[in-house]
């Protein structure tokens, strides 16, 4: 798949140069609907569930010597991110009066699921805009990030913006309420719905919203910050239930009401379903002094249910990744010490085994995910 990068002559003191970019998924959405921007406007925005480890790496090789147009991306069918770098050369070259790239190679790799709503597109395209700009030797902005993703995939998740609690504008590529610092501490007992079956977003029709969805949407905002900042477990968990619920007549998930009894009988705070895909989670509050038998009978439930678990994560400590990780090398300070790109360490919880002594980390069916290179 090729992409017309720009005309013009080579690319400038970074012509050559290998650029890298990583970028993180999310676990789907919290709260998603319509909300009132400054201005009083109806404004679709979304809160999404930050989860580390998941994400996509990007490698971008200028080719200086190739003909204009010559932008090519591996996988091919990454078309969105293959746009994203085309937008990014442009961004990059003209501050610095060059002409862009004539061609180049960027290739993505990672472990992002595949149309489950978890952002895999999003995390392709912001990846891609960091490579890029890594040969350049340049760090953009995150809200220049988000304005190439919004434009080359028409709507994008906030994941160039870190893991913090905000109300993003996701067509229009800018925040609407920066929420507090972390969102209430949450275990989430992940799985997919629909069979774990991949959704084309856009394929969808967009969601119509009146005056009472606006009144609803912005009362769940303002319980969110309220939630934020008193780190209140069950006041999230409502939250999102409520969110998802709202969003049944928008796409209804045949589990929901499964998933929703299920929460009650096992002692969860709440559910939580990606909008745009079938990843849903089950929170629970970390300080329940049964914790573990909960999450037990938690993956017992869904599995005697068909509904395969995929992973248990927390949030709030979701690590740290360092610059070089997320924009590359050219952004390394030299005085700074080497360290690890991202913390490995998983939350320290209750290992989660049914009766058959099966661990519920990674149980269920995989969903499709990005390959690493091995042959064109």
């Amino acid at each position: 798949m090729t992409a017309d990068g720009g005309a013009g002559g080579g690319g400038g003191a970074g012509a050559g140069r290998i650029g890298v970019g990583f970028a993180a998924c999310h676990h789907g959405e919290i709260l998603q609907g319509v909300f009132l921007d400054e201005n009083d406007r109806p404004c679709a925005g979304l809160v999404t569930l930050p989860m580390q480890g998941p994400g996509t790496r990007a490698e971008f090789t200028p080719r200086p010597g190739t003909s204009p147009g010559q932008l090519t991306v591996f996988p091919a069918d990454r078309t969105k991110a293959l746009r994203a770098a085309a937008l990014a050369i442009e961004e990059c070259a003209a501050p610095r009066g060059q002409a862009p790239f004539r061609g180049g190679e960027l290739t993505l790799s990672g472990d992002v699921p595949l149309g489950l709503g978890m952002g895999s597109s999003s995390s392709d395209v912001i990846a891609a805009i960091r490579a890029v700009a890594d040969a350049y030797g340049l760090r953009l902005p995150p809200a220049t990030i988000a304005r190439l993703a919004v434009r080359a995939e028409r709507a994008s998740d906030p994941l160039m913006l870190g893991g913090r609690p905000l109300l993003f504008a996701q067509r229009e590529g800018r925040v609407l309420e920066v929420l507090g610092d972390a969102l209430p501490p949450a275990v989430v007992v992940g799985c997919t719905l629909g069979g774990g079956s991949p959704v084309d977003t856009l394929s969808q029709p967009a969601p119509r919203h009146d005056h009472e969805d606006v009144r609803a949407y912005e009362r769940l905002r303002s319980l969110l910050r309220r939630a934020v900042a008193d780190a209140d477990t069950a006041l999230l968990g409502h939250i999102s239930t409520e969110s998802a619920r709202r969003a049944q007549r928008v796409r209804e998930q045949r589990e929901f009401g499964l998933l929703d009894r299920i929460a009650g009988r096992v002692g969860a705070v709440g559910l939580q379903i990606a909008h745009s895909g079938n990843v849903a989670g089950l929170l629970f509050d970390p300080a329940a002094p049964d914790l573990g038998h909960r999450l037990r009978r938690c993956v017992r439930a869904l599995r005697t249910c068909g509904i395969p678990v995929t992973r248990t994560f927390a949030t709030g400590n979701t690590g740290t990744i360092s610059e070089e990780h997320l924009h590359g090398r050219a952004h390394v300070r030299r005085d700074r010490p080497a360290r690890s790109d991202t913390s490995r360490r998983r939350a320290h919880l209750p290992a989660l085994r049914d009766d058959e002594g099966r661990l519920g980390h990674g149980g269920g069916t995989a969903p499709a995910r990005h390959r690493h290179r091995t042959t064109r």
